[in-house]
Parts: structure tokens; sequence; C-alpha cells
């Protein structure tokens, strides 16, 4: 539940629009929400400023369907990775409003206008094979509020393709570099800008790629310093990272 919610429900008591049981059912949900087969963090979208996100894989697409239901219902956005097709149409018979990025594997709900968040992220592929996660990635920090643009295949093995787009890099708030094979595009574009560069190695490439473990030790061992590397073909990670830092600005900044 986010701040703004709890301050209107009590607002919305102090006037008598609501009675105290509503209030009350409220307040016992607030930490979370026991249904059987999950407990749902409602307090998230306070702690964290966005509500607890659905990972699809291992659950039944019915499960996730309720926890869908359960989590807009309390009156928040919704956002749902590495979803199926069968996952998703069965989240569309209870939301039929949903919306599917069948590439990047995400289902998004707006029940509430979606609160903007300043400073410019750009996310880049290093090859079309990453553009899945470069999906992902992209519609997560959209419903997050970011100012997000995509750009998509300038790996290093055409690194004059990067200097092309020099200009959106280096006025980027946060760069999002996903590349698979070797992994090298984060350290090349990490050692060309200022501003802080999040690397997501992913699963492409052939067999010494070992899946995504050679671009991960690449970025974890860049020269470049200060380069933050999430997991394997983790682009949610990724664009929740680049929230939370400029969320947090903006907060500072608020507060001056």
């Amino acid at each position: 539940m986010s701040r703004d919610t709890i301050i209107e429900i009590l607002n919305r008591f102090k006037n008598g629009k609501i009675s105290d049981d509503e209030v009350l059912d409220y307040i016992e949900k607030l930490p979370y929400e026991d249904i059987s087969f999950a407990r749902i963090d409602h307090h998230r979208a306070l702690r964290w400023g966005f509500p607890e996100v659905i990972y699809c894989p291992g659950k039944t697409p019915q499960q996730v369907r309720e926890i869908a239901k359960k989590i807009t219902d309390r009156g928040y956005n919704l956002l749902a990775t590495r979803a199926s097709q069968i996952v998703f149409d069965a989240v569309k018979e209870s939301l039929p409003e949903a919306q599917y990025n069948k590439t990047g594997k995400t289902i998004t709900y707006i029940k509430n206008d979606i609160k903007k968040i300043e400073g410019r992220v750009t996310i880049v592929t290093a090859g079309t094979s990453d553009i899945p996660i470069g999906n992902e990635t992209l519609e997560t920090g959209n419903i997050l509020g970011l100012d997000t643009s995509i750009i998509i295949d300038i790996g290093v093995a055409g690194i004059h393709r990067v200097m092309d787009h020099k200009d959106e890099l280096d006025s980027s708030s946060v760069i999002i570099v996903i590349a698979g094979m070797e992994g090298a595009l984060a350290s090349v574009i990490a050692g060309m800008v200022s501003s802080p560069v999040i690397a997501v190695p992913t699963s492409t490439g052939y067999g010494a790629a070992f899946n995504g473990l050679t671009p991960l030790l690449g970025m974890l061992t860049s020269c470049v310093p200060g380069v933050a590397v999430m997991n394997i073909d983790n682009g949610f990670g990724a664009a929740f990272l680049a929230f939370r830092i400029l969320n947090t600005l903006n907060k500072l900044e608020t507060s001056r």
C-alpha cells in the first residue's frame, strides 16, 4: 500500500465515508495477505515505491491469476515477469485490460497513473538476440515510471556503432547494458560515460559462453570501477535498480 493510499483511506474515514471495519480490513492486510499458496507483501509499495512483482515460472496460471487479482484489488498497478501466453490468458480472464509483451514475457496492468521519475535511462543491447531481455527491462522501467529508451544491436563486433549513439549515452542518468557472448560491451560503455552503468549478462552465445556464465564473470571482473552487475538474464533486476537509484535521488532533491 502506498503512502498516498494510506492518507486517502484515513481521510475517507475521518470524513465518515468508510466504516471502522473497512479501515480494519486495510490495516490487517497491510503487512501481507495470506492466500495459502502465497503471502502477498502489500507493504512493499510503502517501503519501495512499487508493489510486489509476480515471478511466473513455477506457479500455475491459476495461481498467477489469483495473486494478480489480489494485488490489483488493493489498488496497485501490476507487473508479472517471465509469463507464458497461457499464464497471460489466465490473467486476462480476471483483468481484461492487461497487456502482454510476448518478446519480453511481461504482463502489465495499469490501474493508477504512473508517477514519473526524473532522469533518463538508456537500455543498450549488444545484439539482436539480447532483445528479449531488453524488452523485459524496458517494460519494467516503463511501469516503474522511468523515462526509458532502448538502443539495439551495437555490440563490440562493430564497435563504431556505439559512437553513433554517444550523445544519447552521455545524456543518460543511468545506462543498462545487456550483452551475452563475452559481455565486453558493458566495460566499453562504462569507460566512456560518467553515469552509472548496470550490466546484464545474457545466456546468448555458443558453448563456451556457458549459458551466460562467461559474460557474467567478464562483467564482474571489468577493469572499469563501479559497474553494477545483475544475474544472468535479469533485465527486471536492472530496471528496478535504476528505479531505486533515481527514486532516491528524486526524494533527496524534493527534501532540499
